[in-house]
């Protein structure tokens, strides 16, 4: 299992989520509390957004506590809006291309869990990744595949639907041709706009995700793990939940993959092709 952390609202050094706290992402890729494991080091990365519409990133395979560039990096870029992850890695080989967060055109994308048996369906996982996203599949996790996916189902027009209708997909090949537990995950992605999650298992195992509003920093983080012990408002995001940050507005609404599992119409790409 990884650990994540985004944020968004007023400009802040990427260090005050990902470094400088007491529990910080950096911090949990050595020793995190809340998950399966406590030492990530399968890579990292980091997406930010600036004056341009596409976010940068940079991701490495070194653990996240031994690469000085990235402290330099956070300690140098101010952003109103980020994810951060370090990977722990659930078989996939650790290279640069399978760190999260993938980017394609202004969305960035990150992920946290499982999808049960997926060495057992990866070719059927891989066709469905329509031909004319294909050429931005650049590793091999089911991480990216599934926002892939996503995005060929409509992620541009309707973020939530797009998702739930990726999820589904995936859910239904593991419990066909996988294992249990056939679908984990917390996910964070963003258009540059607002910041889009979800909390979400077909049992009753969801990984962890926690928010929590700052009036000093007038921004939100959100986290698998809360970043200061001392901290007591963390609000946990329920189980089954789709989340909407935009400023200081919060919107959960509940994320249920199998209420539409229908197809998007083939004209859903075009707005993501016209951006891309």
């Amino acid at each position: 299992m990884c650990r994540w952390a985004a944020y968004i609202g007023d400009p802040i050094f990427l260090e005050e989520i990902v470094a400088r706290p007491s529990h910080s992402l950096i911090h949990q890729s050595q020793s995190a509390t809340l998950g399966h494991t406590a030492i990530n080091a399968d890579g990292f990365g980091v997406a930010w957004y600036g004056e341009k519409p596409e976010p940068g990133l940079y991701r490495d395979v070194m653990p996240a506590w031994s690469d000085p560039n990235l402290r330099s990096l956070t300690a140098t870029v101010k952003s109103p809006l980020f994810l951060a992850h370090v990977r722990a890695s659930t078989g996939t080989a650790t290279s640069r291309n399978n760190c999260h967060p993938f980017v394609v055109g202004r969305w960035s994308f990150m992920h946290n869990g499982q999808i049960g048996g997926y060495d057992d369906f990866r070719r059927a996982g891989e066709m469905m990744i329509p031909d004319s996203l294909y050429c931005q599949r650049k590793g091999a996790t089911d991480s990216e595949a599934l926002f892939l996916i996503a995005l060929s189902e409509g992620l541009e027009a309707d973020p939530k639907a797009a998702l739930e209708r990726a999820v589904a997909r995936f859910e239904t090949l593991s419990r066909e041709r996988g294992s249990a537990p056939y679908m984990r995950l917390t996910v964070a992605f963003s258009d540059g706009v607002r910041l889009y999650a979800a909390r979400y298992a077909s049992d009753e195992h969801a990984p962890s995700l926690y928010h929590r509003w700052s009036e000093t920093r007038r921004g939100r983080a959100l986290v698998s793990e809360p970043l200061e012990v001392e901290e007591c408002d963390w609000e946990e995001v329920p189980p089954g939940s789709f989340c909407i940050f935009e400023g200081k507005r919060v919107e959960i609404t509940p994320f249920e993959p199998f209420r539409c599992a229908a197809r998007t119409p083939e004209n859903a790409l075009d707005g993501l092709a016209r951006r891309a």
